[in-house]
């Protein structure tokens, strides 16, 4: 039998209540750490299932920093559709990296994309 020293999870967003609900029996019945890394919002604002029920049995949350254009915190994730922000749609949308940017809330809710956009 192997040991397993911890779990690594990228995009757990994406990750449904009952996917949660397994890691955490990882972390009480095995002690393994498991650390997961995604994003918290959507584009629209909502939270993602997976990280809702992250954000309800995480023993530990770390945020990690992302900086809107203008320099402030981005707090925002913007979906851009034809160079402009897009505030519905379907949560999840299969797409490149250039579909989302990080915007803070100001520029997010001005819809502005970059200091002469």
């Amino acid at each position: 039998r192997h040991h397993i020293d911890c779990v690594l999870i990228d995009e757990c967003q994406f990750l449904r209540k009952h996917h949660i609900e397994e890691l955490v029996e990882i972390v009480d019945s095995f002690n393994t750490p498991v650390l997961c890394y995604g994003l918290k919002n959507d584009f629209r604002n909502e939270l993602f299932e997976g990280s809702y029920y992250l954000l309800v049995y995480a023993d530990k949350i770390e945020e990690i920093k992302t900086i809107c254009w203008c320099g402030r915190k981005a707090t925002m994730v913007a979906r851009i559709v034809d160079g402009k922000i897009v505030k519905s749609g379907d949560q999840i949308v299969v797409g490149g990296n250039d579909m989302y940017v990080s915007l803070c809330r100001k520029h997010y809710n001005d819809g502005r994309l970059g200091p002469n956009k």
